[in-house]
């Protein structure tokens, strides 16, 4: 028997949005800054989407319903995306690799920049998706959270591996595997987000900062350290440093990880929890190590040669962006063409080297070489095998999980 899925927030997920939005990876642009994973940003409209009830009987497995499929017909698909989250040439009026796209099959694309956050967006969509109505989207591209959810409500269609050659291919083995949707059924990750550990060799004194019971216990560090005010990052790369699998955990390995975390506020080795305001102190060394987004850290060390990085030993945190097919779509076979067009290694390094976030595509780094070398040597953007086997993500969490985890780690940071 089918089940109704509860889609209320409580009041410690909100707050988390709300700090996603004002200082986290929400608050700003995709070129400058990466966005909030975990419960994702938010804006006021989508408090309001998402704090309603009524979400109709969700199927569990993901099972979108099989919708008329208008493609071979219809030469057109509709994508919508975040904001400078593709490439552009420099007058702006043109999206070089979209347009080669059209060039080479007929099918016409309309591209929109209507993703600003993803509990947003999902307030958008959501009525269209919960009526079955089509949501005049093709395609989308979805923290892996939201991701997550959109296919356990059977709101994402099956792909068709016939159309996805390439994608199936070339997908990197680091990504292949998401515990919220299996043999990777119905999505693709369009790009990689990467937690690190970053340091100012200046404020460290020229030494190495290389893991999080180094940032805990280095008396020499004291004062100096800032982890990040989302939980699936900060506790995340805690349990790793734990021994413990983010993937795997249980509420007792989650309470030890606060524990540890608490600690090292009480003792003031922690100087505070930062959303994306840590990047200005670690570039004056008023911070010295801290938990950091990958491509912040390309962006800083473009001006600062004081700034490193480190891949901790017992890994690090990995989440992603993927692109879905909406229940209900008219162009699922166009929308899988485009989403394997990216995945061909030319058109995969031409999107790496203007968005600079981490490529989820094997084999990329010659085709990027010839565009910039540096890009290409750059493992935050094409992680080498010891780099992605140390990724791990963070398991999907059910609704009561959720609210249980914010909330301790709400009273944590002290929002």
């Amino acid at each position: 028997m089918e089940q109704y899925e509860p889609d209320s927030l409580s009041a410690a997920q909100l707050a988390a949005m709300r700090r996603s939005l004002t200082n986290g990876r929400g608050a700003l642009t995709r070129r400058s800054m990466l966005r909030a994973s975990g419960v994702g940003a938010l804006t006021l409209g989508g408090l309001t989407g998402l704090t309603a009830c009524g979400i109709p009987p969700a199927k569990r497995e993901g099972e979108g319903p099989a919708s008329t499929d208008f493609s071979a017909k219809e030469k057109q698909l509709a994508f919508s995306n975040w904001t400078q989250y593709i490439d552009i040439s420099e007058d702006e009026k043109h999206r070089p690799t979209l347009e080669a796209f059209t060039k080479r099959t007929g099918i016409t694309v309309k591209y929109t920049e209507d993703i600003n956050d993803n509990v947003e967006f999902f307030g958008k969509v959501k009525p269209q998706l919960a009526a079955g109505q089509d949501t005049g989207r093709d395609l989308i591209c979805v923290t892996d959270w939201l991701a997550a959810r959109i296919i356990r409500l059977g709101w994402a269609q099956k792909l068709d591996p016939a159309n996805l050659p390439n994608a199936y291919t070339n997908l990197s083995s680091q990504f292949r595997r998401p515990d919220w949707d299996p043999g990777r059924a119905h999505s693709y990750p369009w790009t990689g987000i990467s937690t690190v550990i970053a340091y100012n060799t200046k404020a460290t004194g020229g030494r190495t900062v290389d893991s999080v019971t180094q940032l805990l216990d280095d008396p020499k560090l004291k004062g100096r350290v800032a982890f990040l005010s989302e939980m699936r990052d900060s506790i995340g790369m805690t349990l790793l440093d734990m021994g413990k699998d983010p993937g795997t955990f249980t509420d007792a390995d989650f309470d030890v990880a606060v524990g540890r975390l608490q600690k090292g506020v009480d003792t003031q080795q922690i100087r505070r929890f930062t959303g994306n305001d840590y990047t200005g102190d670690l570039n004056k060394g008023d911070i010295a190590a801290c938990l950091a987004w990958a491509g912040d850290v390309i962006q800083l060390q473009a001006d600062n040669p004081d700034i490193k990085f480190a891949i901790p030993a017992a890994g690090y945190m990995t989440s992603t962006d993927n692109l879905l097919v909406p229940a209900n779509a008219r162009h699922k076979t166009n929308a899988e063409k485009l989403i394997d067009y990216y995945y061909e290694l030319p058109n995969a390094a031409q999107l790496a080297a203007y968005i600079n976030y981490v490529c989820p595509v094997e084999g990329v780094r010659d085709e990027l070489a010839k565009i910039d070398p540096e890009l290409a040597s750059n493992t935050l953007i094409v992680p080498d095998k010891a780099m992605a086997a140390k990724s791990r993500a963070f398991r999907s969490l059910s609704g009561e999980e959720e609210t249980a985890y914010e909330e301790k780690f709400a009273k944590l940071i002290g929002a």
